[in-house]
């Protein structure tokens, strides 16, 4: 028998217990509840204070082991998406290994900013494409909070934090999940979203040479972007599978900007129903986006079993990419 493809068993979400609401961000900078719903659909967002990439990316992993009745031992691959990791290096991945005593998993992180749940999703696939059972831990985790300048109304008012993720096991061909996908990057256009420049320390640098570590984005064209290119890429993926928009039961999108989402939905040419939104609850959690929406959609039997799903992401680097499965 051979094992190619996956299957999601369980999925779960932690998010920072500290919330921030549109009304105390107008006590920090010159903006207003109104302002920021109306332009992003953003109503209030979690922050970490005591908790860190790696404490949120575990208590999913432990979550995740908990729902399935699995042990640390039976992990065999720990994957986190992540553009915001404690260090440079051990990875989250490697200290959520740690953290779990899952001794026998290799682990380590990938960043494709807000499309890293679906690149890691097709790092998963191909790596559980094995002879033998395989499970792993996809996990998309985010403290976008330190990378931001809390006085910056263009770009403070728009990210949060979070982590969430899926258990994934190797099955049969005949009982995989995966049905098509589309990636692609525009490295060219990377620099119209940055954050977390590293700068360097050495008695070689001018003292003067001066480095921002906070998100700087040129919001026109990361709008022009997604607009454009995420429906491009969801039709890609829907030719290569043999659908059509009405085959699909539900669109798990990177949650950015509510009124980027309607714009996608009405070039597809799809009711807004099929595209749920959470962002007035989260902002933009990067990575853990679609993660935190596609748990919250399962608990809430929103997608149920046997159910088509197409998961989109798109964001730093430039990247966008979709996956369709079958839940």
């Amino acid at each position: 028998m051979t094992f190619e493809d996956f299957k999601i068993i369980t999925t779960a979400s932690s998010v920072p217990k500290r919330v921030v609401d549109n009304d105390e961000l107008s006590t920090m900078m010159d903006t207003s509840d109104e302002w920021i719903t109306q332009r992003t659909g953003i109503k209030r967002r979690h922050v970490a204070v005591t908790e860190t990439t790696s404490s949120l990316a575990t208590e999913v992993a432990e979550k995740l082991l908990d729902q399935s009745g699995l042990t640390p031992a039976d992990i065999d691959l720990i994957v986190v998406a992540t553009m915001s990791p404690d260090y440079l290096t051990p990875s989250v991945g490697a200290m959520v290994q740690g953290n779990i005593g899952a001794d026998d998993a290799i682990a380590f992180d990938i960043d494709a900013a807000c499309s890293g749940f679906v690149y890691g999703l097709k790092v998963v696939r191909q790596m559980l494409k094995a002879d033998h059972q395989m499970r792993a831990i996809l996990i998309g985790a985010e403290t976008l909070s330190k990378l931001l300048d809390w006085h910056d109304r263009s770009t403070a008012v728009l990210f949060g934090d979070g982590a969430a993720g899926a258990l994934i096991s190797n099955q049969p061909r005949e009982t995989g999940s995966f049905i098509s996908e589309d990636l692609a990057t525009l490295g060219k256009l990377g620099k119209h979203l940055t954050a977390g420049q590293v700068g360097v320390k050495s008695p070689f640098v001018d003292d003067d040479v001066s480095y921002s570590p906070f998100f700087k984005m040129n919001g026109h064209r990361v709008y022009g972007f997604a607009v454009k290119n995420v429906p491009e890429s969801i039709n890609r993926a829907l030719a290569r599978a043999k659908l059509s928009i009405d085959d699909i039961d539900c669109f798990v999108l990177h949650q950015a900007n509510e009124r980027i989402i309607e714009k996608i939905a009405e070039t597809l040419g799809a009711p807004m129903s099929k595209f749920p939104v959470n962002i007035n609850e989260y902002g933009n959690t990067s990575a853990a986006s679609e993660p935190i929406l596609l748990a919250e959609l399962i608990d809430q039997h929103i997608i149920k079993r046997g159910d088509v799903v197409a998961l989109s992401g798109f964001g730093g680097g430039l990247t966008v990419g979709t996956m369709i499965i079958k839940y």
